[in-house]
């Protein structure tokens, strides 16, 4: 009887040591993958970080905007690394006073979106006979280089597509900066017509005025300026927008169950950041590789050591993670 005792004991413990020695169930880490680049980008630069610097295993869901949202507060998504906060004011409002949500921050400094030039034309280009148009009072005075071709009467401005907010409000720009007998607005009928008629004539060095955002691949490729205009009047813009556009705050958020779980790569969250200009030139390189986001990521972690080393801080996390990067291969 005690020899069977001493041997049930004896099992019992060597199950405790080799459950004590068993390796823990990889932490988990979901990112809600939005249907936009720059989000997917961010989402992959991210993750490469948080399996590599802090053992955690990554997952993305894809979805829009709102189920995204709702999935984050339900604790379905983890993080959410771009949330256009002024285009869902009030579920940002309510979900953060609530606690559903948490806000870690901006992932780049405000968008922007306005009227953009080349930049041969925001300089000028006295061989073609251009001259510098940089401001509103500029297009006033050099309209006629953006001439219409069907109504050489007038100048060419190109439009957001039509169904589109920016669509109507650059009418009313148009009009408000007292440009409606000098400027006619063209309605692309697509992102891609808009992206399309930018880059055609850029490539022809071709004067274009044009309504565009940041960031967008199409700015990491092309060099372009963004016309100046009156700082934003909150009461301009609701009568005439005759002003600059409110830029967006774009937010880093997270389940607030799921971080305090996971309270060690809060920092990691918190110090991500990046300029739009960076922004757009990952973009654009992953447009010329087939938007392929991990690849991007890979890229831009071996090319940027100097940003990323600023965001993990951790020396012995920035060792593996040069060592996962030096196993990782892409083709520029």
């Amino acid at each position: 009887m005690r020899k069977r005792i001493f041997v049930f004991l004896s099992v019992l413990l060597l199950l405790v040591l080799c459950a004590g020695n068993a390796p823990a169930a990889p932490k988990k880490i979901v990112f809600s993958d939005l249907s936009w680049d720059s989000i997917q980008f961010h989402n992959r630069v991210m993750a490469f970080l948080a399996e590599n610097g802090w053992d955690f295993e990554a997952d993305f869901l894809f979805s829009e905007e709102m189920p995204g949202y709702l999935a984050l507060e339900r604790g379905d998504v983890h993080v959410i690394l771009e949330i256009w906060t002024e285009g869902q004011i009030e579920w940002w409002q309510g979900a953060t006073k609530a606690g559903k949500v948490l806000d870690l921050g901006t992932v780049f400094p405000n968008a922007r979106s306005g009227w953009y030039v080349p930049r041969f034309v925001a300089e000028g280009d006295p061989e073609k006979g251009i001259p510098p148009v940089k401001s509103i009072e500029d297009i006033k005075e050099h309209w006629m280089i953006f001439k219409n071709r069907e109504n050489p009467e007038m100048g060419l401005f190109t439009n957001a597509p039509t169904g589109w907010s920016a669509h109507t409000i650059n009418k009313d720009k148009i009009k408000g900066y007292g440009l409606e007998d000098k400027m006619e607005p063209f309605d692309t009928g697509s992102a891609t017509a808009l992206r399309t008629a930018i880059a055609t004539a850029y490539q022809r060095r071709e004067p274009i005025v044009a309504y565009y955002w940041e960031p967008t691949p199409l700015l990491g490729e092309l060099d372009m300026v963004m016309i100046e205009e009156p700082p934003h009047d909150p009461e301009v813009w609701e009568t005439t927008h005759a002003c600059a556009s409110p830029a967006f705050t774009v937010a880093k958020a997270v389940n607030p169950a799921w971080i305090q779980a996971n309270e060690d790569i809060r920092g990691l969250i918190e110090r991500y950041h990046m300029s739009l200009e960076k922004t757009n030139e990952a973009l654009a390189w992953m447009k010329r590789h087939d938007f392929d986001a991990e690849k991007t990521a890979v890229w831009f972690l071996k090319t940027n050591p100097e940003l990323w080393h600023k965001w993990v801080e951790d020396n012995e996390k920035i060792k593996r993670i040069e060592k996962a990067l030096e196993a990782e291969s892409y083709v520029d």
